[in-house]
């Protein structure tokens, strides 16, 4: 895919609860592996080096958990409950 020149063919709604929900399952799944040793460990995160591919799990674990902070801030914004009226 071609990378975009703009944002105006780009459209979306705002993700729902369970997405948000979700991403943050994701998010915990990537930091449980990236502390563990052995083949689970989020190497998906690793930069290719002049020695072959090298990982900076600090910064990978940093960029985590503000990524996790962001939705978790996202999720706890939502109303907690909707009113409708019927017609």
């Amino acid at each position: 895919m071609a990378d975009l020149s703009g944002l105006s063919s780009v459209s979306g709604a705002p993700l729902t609860e369970t997405q948000i929900r979700g991403i943050l399952s994701q998010i915990d799944l990537d930091i449980t592996n990236l502390l563990r040793d052995g083949k689970l460990s989020a190497l998906k995160y690793a930069l290719p080096g002049a020695a072959g591919r090298t990982a900076d799990r600090a910064g990978n674990l940093r960029a985590l958990l503000e990524a996790r902070s962001y939705y978790q801030a996202l999720l706890t914004s939502r109303p907690g409950w909707e009113v409708s009226v019927g017609e």
